[in-house]
């Protein structure tokens, strides 16, 4: 107790010394409005600055109270209502005439910061957030620290960040509320949901997470960054929401002066504190807990020169510096799913769609049915109804296949989708070809009127969703051929339209080839995968397309495996996944008698499923032939009952290693 008061009254001296109380009575008689907040009128506050501080206990003024004035005046923390900073010309005190000037300057800015909230998690909020990009067509890029990331998700191995999940098996969710002001009402025109982690940061990296939101209804705009770092004593302020803070701050001081602060927008002026050869940007704005993921605006250029991420009060605080938010933003971290693109690369790649005719194609074998060498994986059977195109270029053998670089398509004409997208994948000849391309092509073998464009596309809740893994095409005897493929998966009839939330599914969807090619003793690393939209009735329509959007897809992937008992025999090998908010395996357990599991499912975020081919084909209609007869899981199921035990045709794949192979 006698080391924080001897702290104090050290802070104290070095705020006299540095002239803070003078400034604290300019500041008082041009009316400063947080230490109305703070329950203390104006002549209080001169009394306390008037009394020698050795004299404070004894007029039974504490004395955490004069230096909580003095913060407060000098470095107020300043109310932010309708988008404007109440009390701005109280601030000609303690910083330079005009900067009341400098203030309503950026204050066109303030609408992009906003508030991060939870769902399902025991803390409604947990710090700042903002938009600080594009990311492409449709979405922004909101910046916060990692810290209050990690609250609700997890780093995954590519470095973006994943939901977590809560008590009960609820899935964390998050948000961003632009407006939370005091004595504002509830705007949802000015929230938007956090869509997913593109970035999140690892532990030793600079305290940085960004997320995507959709721009639809959204009146916000990236804040400018500034070109190069910020300069020793420069005018800024931090925009955030302080929050009570006990286990960095004196929580006596903090609740007895502070409390009416929390929770709301607010504008902190200060000046940048640069030290030579420091990595950290720091600065003297008064800010608590909330603040995490506040802009650091410097007031003389309107930019953001930093992002806060910590903070000692009444000593200094620490902020990622924007050359580094800028390096995040040019080496492509900010899209570890997308990458973020400009307003003028997205002008130029997407500004119309394009076609391609039949002689654009020449040459293109599509998927070969033969390429495992050993045994012939044909493409599945399917029904009548789905109403198959008859490409331009079709032959006799293959009439209903659009071939192209590694993979096929067949397309329905009566769901204006794919139904099966079928690709070979060497994975000795494998050749990493950067996304550099966003425009998209219609494919003239077909009718252009069967298939969806662009304008299709325009709920930015809806993606193009490749029907075959972009990386996964990039492979072949030399890189224009892998290129080549590439390009291929950027026409429609390769895309289907995916709920955001699907197509931005976590690694489990995503990683299963190269799991099963990496953990299964694969022969010559050749693997065939089908996928698919799963067509329920369900499905909602896409607008006024005469086509609906399917709500769960399939993937089946098959290959020769050497098996370890029989001499290094050849093998057909085949697993089936769907991905799905669980309707489909409700069914499935329905349908095995386990009425105790469909009751109990739950049903929530998109998850992977591992699936017997067999209850695939019940559900589709489809024929896989002799892929059913290769299943694991199958011959799994088989074991469990000649044993008597209870077997189950599915499970959830939380991690890669769940995999029955």
């Amino acid at each position: 107790m006698a080391n924080g008061h001897n702290e104090t009254l050290g802070r104290l001296e070095t705020m006299m010394t540095a002239g803070q109380f003078d400034t604290a009575k300019t500041a008082i008689e041009a009316q400063s409005p947080v230490l109305e907040e703070m329950g203390i009128s104006a002549d209080r506050a001169r009394e306390v600055l008037n009394t020698p501080v050795h004299a404070l206990e004894s007029t039974g003024t504490p004395v955490p109270m004069l230096e909580a004035i003095v913060r407060a005046t000098n470095r107020p923390p300043l109310l932010v209502q309708n988008d404007s900073v109440q009390g701005k010309t109280s601030l000609n005190g303690p910083f330079p005439a005009g900067t009341d000037v400098m203030v309503t300057d950026v204050e066109h800015l303030l609408p992009s910061v906003g508030r991060i909230e939870f769902t399902n998690h025991d803390m409604d909020w947990g710090g700042t957030g903002w938009v600080i990009a594009e990311d492409g067509p449709g979405h922004w890029l909101v910046v916060t620290n990692r810290h209050v990331a990690k609250l609700v998700a997890r780093r995954t191995a590519r470095g973006d960040g994943v939901f977590q999940f809560g008590p009960g098996n609820l899935p964390y969710q998050a948000r961003i509320d632009f407006v939370e002001e005091a004595g504002s009402q509830p705007d949802p025109a000015r929230v938007a949901e956090i869509e997913t982690f593109t970035y999140l940061a690892e532990d030793t990296a600079a305290d940085v997470a960004l997320a995507r939101i959709s721009r639809a209804g959204l009146a916000v705009a990236p804040l400018p960054l500034a070109a190069a770092d910020g300069g020793d004593e420069e005018l800024v302020a931090v925009v955030g929401y302080p929050a009570s803070d006990p286990f960095r701050n004196d929580p006596t001081e903090m609740d007895r002066y502070f409390r009416g602060l929390y929770d709301v927008k607010r504008f902190a002026p200060g000046r940048l504190m640069v030290q030579p050869g420091a990595t950290r940007l720091a600065h003297d704005c008064t800010t608590l807990g909330g603040n995490s993921g506040s802009p650091v605006i410097s007031l003389e250029s309107g930019t953001a020169v930093g992002l806060h991420f910590s903070g000692q009060y009444g000593v200094k605080n620490s902020a990622v510096r924007v050359s580094t938010l800028r390096a995040l933003l040019d080496d492509g971290a900010a899209g570890a799913l997308h990458p973020v693109a400009t307003p003028a690369q997205d002008a130029a790649a997407e500004s119309s769609d394009g076609s391609h005719d039949a002689d654009h194609f020449e040459g293109r074998n599509g998927y070969e049915s033969q390429f495992l060498r050993v045994v012939d994986v044909p493409l599945p059977k399917i029904p009548d109804a789905l109403d198959l195109a008859r490409p331009s270029d079709a032959t006799a053998d293959r009439p209903h296949e659009l071939r192209y670089t590694h993979f096929s398509i067949l397309y329905s004409l009566a769901r204006k989708s794919p139904v099966i997208a079928a690709l070979n994948i060497d994975g000795e000849k494998s050749i990493p070809v950067k996304r550099r391309n966003s425009r998209w092509w219609k494919d003239l073998r077909i009718p252009a009127e069967a298939q969806l464009g662009r304008a299709d596309y325009g709920d930015p809740a809806i993606d193009r969703g490749h029907m075959v893994r972009r990386s996964a095409t990039n492979w072949g005897d030399s890189r224009d051929e892998a290129e080549l493929s590439n390009i291929d998966s950027y026409h429609y009839p390769v895309a289907s339209p995916q709920h955001a939330g699907l197509n931005r599914n976590p690694r489990t969807w995503l990683g299963l080839e190269n799991h099963i090619l990496e953990n299964v003793r694969t022969h010559g690393f050749r693997a065939n995968v089908f996928t698919g939209p799963i067509f329920g009735l369900r499905d909602p329509d896409l607008g006024d397309t005469g086509t609906r959007i399917p709500m769960e897809y399939f993937k089946v992937v098959s290959m020769l495996t050497e098996a370890e008992d029989e001499g290094g025999i050849l093998r057909l090998h085949a697993t089936a996944y769907v991905l799905s908010q669980g309707h489909l395996v409700q069914k499935l357990a329905l349908r095995d008698g386990r009425n105790e599991a469909a009751e109990g499912f739950a049903f929530g975020e998109y998850k992977t499923f591992q699936v017997r081919i067999r209850d695939l084909e019940i559900e589709t209609g489809y024929d896989f032939g002799a892929l059913r007869d290769a299943d694991p899981l199958e011959r799994a199921v088989a074991t469990a009952e000649a044993a008597g035990a209870a077997p189950r045709g599915w499970q959830a794949v939380e991690a890669l290693d769940q995999l029955v192979l």
